[in-house]
């Protein structure tokens, strides 16, 4: 299950290689102003380790995701007679 602040390495990607640039929790990546090559490990892997990398605005949908509340299920109240 995602954390709400995951961890995650930022990192620039180019054409011919990825440079790391720090690991950070999700929030403060949100937060980064938008970049051409910016991009995150994916907050399910682990920062650091993991060549899954996502853009920012695949980052925000799996933190918005996760963070959403679940739906609440209603009972019908049982009815004796």
């Amino acid at each position: 299950m995602r954390k709400r602040k995951a961890i995650v390495e930022a990192a620039l990607e180019s054409e011919y290689e990825r440079q790391a640039l720090g690991i950070m929790n999700t929030e403060q990546a949100l937060k980064l102003e938008d970049s051409d090559g910016l991009v995150f490990s994916h907050p399910d892997k682990e920062a650091g380790v993991t060549d899954h990398f996502v853009d920012q605005d695949e980052l925000r949908r799996l933190v918005r995701r996760s963070t959403s509340p679940l739906p609440v299920l209603q009972s019908r109240a049982r009815t004796t007679r």
